[in-house]
């Protein structure tokens, strides 16, 4: 089964480069309605901005694969008298490996300023705690890269609350195939599934069921997928757990049999399983303690479907992500093994 890997790394590296926290996803679920575009598939826009994609299938039966491309992020809380910026997270970074990092502030009028997010003890040589003070939201602030020396110099860039503010995703891949960046969750997974469709398209097969791609936009706070199209069964493409007692590695597809949300369907759960091991691919099941995904989301939304859990193990959650080319191929030839048997 051959994967094109460059054209994955390539797209992986194009949208992990767009700035797409929850709420601020129009430029890239555009770039991605583009790229359905230029394989033909028709699509359409949910009022709450998913986008819907269609892969037509040899049946009637629907399958829905979502992959989600809304990131972590913050937005401006309050203006400091000092001309610091208070903040507030959208999803649940992981602050303490933010101290230091660089982002970019995006104001209403598309105006746009970097800065720092910094500990409000950030030198050692002035302050006692600076190296055991807490990194969170109440005791860090983003220092702007403007002459700003009070919260109306601030005003008078046009930052507001309310303002978006980009974390710098610093995307690198490295010749020995590691693709590390922050947000891999979950946009390595768009590049998987459309690394599928490429294989579809080259290959001129046709799945067995109707295919909806559901790009989600609202996965990190909780109702990514909620509300979906009438579907039989839904596969979440999310990032793979790594750590502490769970078997996965960033070379493996990882297979979810339960997270925080509860078990997920234990015949879909066991095809992959036994799909993976048939085909030699490396894989491993594994329970994820403090997850939910969009199969989490349309299932509490009331969706009536069998869903399970899938995707490359990823290392480092919600900071600084790794994983390897191999766990993203895995992944990929897991999707057209599902989809192309009965």
């Amino acid at each position: 089964m051959q994967i094109d890997r460059d054209y994955i790394v390539t797209l992986a590296q194009e949208i992990l480069t767009i700035p797409s926290p929850s709420g601020y996803t129009d430029e890239i679920i555009e770039r991605i309605a583009q790229e359905a575009d230029a394989f033909g598939l028709s699509h359409r826009r949910t009022k709450k901005g998913n986008l819907l994609i269609t892969l037509p299938g040899k049946t009637d039966k629907k399958i829905g694969l979502s992959v989600h491309v809304d990131t972590l992020g913050a937005m401006v809380r309050s203006i400091n008298q000092d001309g610091t910026l208070k903040f507030t997270s959208i999803g649940g970074p992981s602050w303490p490996t933010l101290d230091g990092e660089y982002c970019t502030i995006q104001t209403r009028a598309n105006q746009t300023y970097t800065g720092t997010f910094l500990s409000t003890s950030p030198a050692v040589h002035v302050f006692k705690d600076a190296n055991t003070k807490v990194r969170s939201p109440e005791e860090m602030v983003v220092r702007i890269d403007e002459v700003v020396r009070s919260k109306e110099d601030v005003k008078a860039l046009g930052i507001e609350v309310g303002n978006y503010i980009f974390f710098d995703p610093k995307t690198t891949i490295t010749p020995s195939g590691f693709i590390k960046s922050r947000f891999l969750d979950d946009k390595i997974n768009v590049a998987s599934l459309f690394g599928m469709v490429k294989f579809f398209r080259d290959t001129h097969l046709t799945p067995e069921a109707t295919l909806e791609l559901i790009i989600s936009t609202y996965e990190e706070v909780g109702h990514g997928a909620a509300a979906i199209p009438e579907l039989d069964e839904m596969i979440a493409i999310d990032m793979g757990c790594i750590g502490d007692d769970l078997s996965c590695t960033e070379y493996d597809v990882s297979i979810c049999a339960k997270d925080s949300s509860g078990p997920y369907d234990y015949a879909l759960t066991n095809r992959f399983a036994a799909l993976a091991k048939a085909h030699g691919l490396n894989y491993a099941v594994d329970i994820y303690p403090y997850y939910g995904s969009d199969v989490s989301a349309a299932l509490r939304g009331g969706n009536d479907l069998k869903g399970a859990l899938i995707g490359p193990g990823v290392h480092a959650s919600h900071g600084m992500e790794r994983t390897h080319i191999d766990a993203v191929i895995n992944t990929v030839k897991l999707l057209i093994l599902y989809t192309t048997t009965s």
